[in-house]
């Protein structure tokens, strides 16, 4: 029986512990793969919190050097979490772990020093998942599967401490969940530094260092350089990275790693393996008006609840609350949602003016008018909430959402008529495959994971452009298509939505591949 290591930021087999797509990955393919007669053994920092979950059972304490001092850590077992026996799931406790808040999986780093303290955090875990390794904390190994950045100097420190050189043995590989996100950090004169966290570390800066900033290690880099396989999370994305980026005109490509991926490529390293989706039994594109006053009711007791959690009261808070006390209780015609982190990759698109100078945003409101609705829930950059919250007191028909609930999120997959997802890059994506879950025909962006999941005229909108202004205008256009056939009632939009409903992606069609191509057993 093959046992997979799987090492990662996000497990969301734990309450609170995904932020993203990442988080649904960790929880969903240990499964699918213990169908297949493999062992999956998942590990993520505790982050103060899942520690303390019930069932958590202390099972090793280990002293490690890092930073210059002997740390301690603490392997947890999580006993209670998941059914399936041959699944796993194992926390490590250190106090900076939680250094930015009881819970919180990321720290907002200051612009000026980006990734100091999520660095720190995650060198010192992979250092401690590298030395439970090497004390067979987990059993017997055959492969370690590490998830983007975070886990990534697990593969530096398995290159080049001596400690840890029994760890070549195993084989290793390496998943791009978002290559936009690369953990550079200096690799000396600073506390969060490569030889900050690992003195007298004797390692090759060429093979670890970023393109461009040549004194900086990259971890993504450093890791697509010595995994023994790399998996990007769709086709399309494992494709569109091999090219240079253009960002100036919305072209987003191997984000300054695409010479690292093409050698990769050449090497038979890289592979494009799509996603998955759990599809659970449920009623699918069910658009019942009567359940919209309860939805109304859902998001004014969730915008209280974010708002009790400062003494200050935040403005997007206050003017969500607002309009959703002023709603009309007769749901809008059209409801349009949309579920993500706000990001330059997710909004961005949304802020470009369109030919008529309107934002695109701004234009889409417009277009949608009184007939439709626009749901938005999500947190991250701060400009691009201001910008969205600004919209938000400027227009009726459209609600933010600054925060993020489970059960929120998952209402609006369910209740929505029209998923908006027009991100300006996409390595997969899993919300629109919800979306589509629940009976939701899609607008999207014709890039990476979307490309692979949504068909234009079928299972929804797809809309493509050459340059900035290009996309947002096609974007409109789109929306204009939507709101037409929307309105019509047309057969063709029920059986959009049957479409929709009808689409799969599950994880069984994936793990041959994993299994073959990224785990190299049959």
């Amino acid at each position: 029986m093959t046992h997979i290591l799987m090492i990662a930021a996000e497990n969301g087999a734990l309450p609170g512990g995904k932020i993203g797509g990442i988080g649904d990955v960790v929880r969903d393919i240990p499964l699918a793969l213990a169908k297949r007669d493999c062992q999956v053994t998942v590990v993520t920092p505790a982050y103060g919190s899942f520690s303390k979950l019930p069932g958590a059972k202390l099972k090793k304490t280990l002293k490690i050097y890092f930073a210059g001092e002997q740390q301690t850590i603490e392997l947890y077992h999580l006993s209670k979490t998941g059914s399936n026996k041959k699944v796993n799931h194992y926390v490590i406790e250190h106090p900076i772990f939680s250094s930015c808040g009881v819970g919180r999986i990321y720290c907002d780093d200051p612009p000026d020093r980006p990734f100091s303290r999520d660095a720190s955090k995650f060198a010192l875990f992979c250092n401690a998942v590298a030395e439970c390794i090497n004390q067979d904390a987990f059993g017997s190994l055959d492969v370690l599967h590490i998830h983007d950045w975070h886990a990534a100097f697990l593969l530096i420190l398995r290159h080049y401490m001596h400690r840890y050189q029994s760890l070549k043995k195993l084989h290793c590989t390496y998943t791009i969940h978002n290559l936009a996100l690369q953990g550079i950090r200096p690799f000396k004169d600073d506390d969060s530094s490569l030889e900050a966290w690992f003195p007298g570390l004797k390692y090759d800066s060429g093979l670890l260092a970023d393109p461009k900033w040549t004194n900086c290690v990259n971890p993504m880099a450093s890791a697509i350089r010595l995994a023994d396989t790399v998996h990007a999370v769709s086709p399309s994305y494992a494709k569109e990275i091999l090219t240079a980026s253009d960002v100036n005109n919305g072209k987003y490509g191997g984000e300054g790693l695409e010479q690292d991926l093409i050698k990769a490529n050449r090497e038979k390293r890289l592979f494009g393996i799509l996603n998955g989706c759990e599809y659970p039994e449920q009623d699918q594109c069910d658009s019942n008006s009567a359940i919209w006053p309860g939805l109304i009711k859902q998001m004014q007791q969730t915008v209280l609840l974010w708002s009790s959690q400062n003494t200050n009261l935040a403005s997007a808070h206050f003017i969500a609350f607002n309009t959703l006390q002023n709603i009309s209780p007769e749901r809008p015609k059209m409801l349009l949602t949309s579920v993500g982190r706000i990001t330059h990759q997710k909004v961005a698109l949304l802020r470009q003016a369109t030919s008529s100078g309107k934002p695109a945003l701004h234009a889409t409101l417009d277009t949608l008018g009184d007939y439709a609705m626009l749901l938005l829930i999500g947190s991250g950059n701060a400009d691009y909430e201001q910008f969205l919250c600004e919209t938000a007191a400027r227009y009726p028909n459209f609600i933010f959402l600054r925060g993020y609930s489970e059960e929120l999120g998952e209402a609006l997959y369910q209740q929505g008529d029209l998923f908006f997802m027009p991100s300006s890059f996409e390595p997969c994506g899993i919300s629109q495959m919800l979306a589509l879950r629940s009976g939701q025909p899609c607008l999207v962006h014709r890039v990476g994971g979307l490309k692979d999941t949504i068909i234009d005229n079928k299972t929804g909108y797809v809309f493509s452009g050459n340059n900035l202004t290009e996309q947002a205008n096609a974007m409109i256009v789109a929306v204009e298509r939507a709101l037409k056939q929307h309105q019509k009632k047309s057969p063709k939009w029920k059986n959009m939505c049957t479409a929709a409903a009808a689409a799969r992606f599950g994880w069984a069609d994936s793990i041959d591949a994993y299994l073959k191509q990224l785990y190299k057993v049959s």
